[in-house]
Order: structure tokens, then sequence, then C-alpha cells
């Protein structure tokens, strides 16, 4: 599993996370299709395409002050991107680490991480898996 390490000014910590992005708003005021943002978003934070991608769920990050939806995709037949590589925004300082999914769920049970959309994707994850 790939995760990415980023400090977050709003706890004053920095978080170990799945790779995740805006969707981003052309000038006309479309906003980016989550099926194409996916890919972007890994290949900028990770250095990673993806062979296959699954759309998991649909959920809202905090409903009671806030509108945001996340769209949480599993990709799989992951290899490092070839060619020009899409790259991390400039104010984006991130660590990518590897980790074994179990690992990984794990470290969520420890309470190690303690990012929501983290949580929510390695509930999913191993799920699937058939694991918890």
């Amino acid at each position: 599993m790939l995760l990415v390490r980023q400090y977050r000014v709003a706890v004053g910590e920095a978080l170990l996370e799945v790779p995740a992005g805006t969707l981003d708003v052309a000038e006309d005021g479309t906003i980016e299709d989550p099926a194409l943002a996916a890919p972007r978003e890994l290949e900028e934070e990770t250095g990673v395409r993806a062979g296959s991608w699954q759309l998991i769920a649909r959920f809202f990050t905090a409903p009671g002050f806030a509108s945001e939806l996340m769209h949480l995709y599993l990709a799989t037949d992951l290899r490092a991107a070839d060619g020009e590589r899409l790259t991390p925004d400039a104010d984006e300082h991130l660590e990518v680490e590897r980790m074994p999914w179990r690992d990984a769920v794990a470290a969520a049970e420890r309470g190690d991480l303690r990012d929501g959309k983290t949580l929510v994707a390695l509930l999913w994850l191993a799920r699937l898996r058939g694991s918890s």
C-alpha cells in the first residue's frame, strides 16, 4: 500500500494518509471528473500509475459544516510513472511510504493513523480483502 506523509497545519503535525487531492476547477467553472482526478493525484503525489481503478465509496468528510464529497478509489497494478511524470504542487512536501496493507490496518487499529479518509479506505480495503 502506498501512503504519503504530509504536514498538516490544522493539526500541527505530519500525518500518514492515502494519496488524495482536490478536484480542479476550469476557467468556465466546471469541476474535474473525480475519475480523472484520482489518477492525476496518485501520480503527482507518489510517482506511480495504476493499471486498474475501482470506485469503492463516496462519503462526506464533515457534513456538519462542509459539503466536501470524497470519492474513494482502489488503484491496483501499480507501476512507476514512465516518461514525463506529474509532480506535486510547489507547496506540497510529501514523503511516500510503502506498507503492507495488513500492517496499515493494524496501524489504524493502534491509533497510529488518524486521517479520516485513510481510515475509511483501510476499512473498505480490509473488507474487500476479507480481513479485519
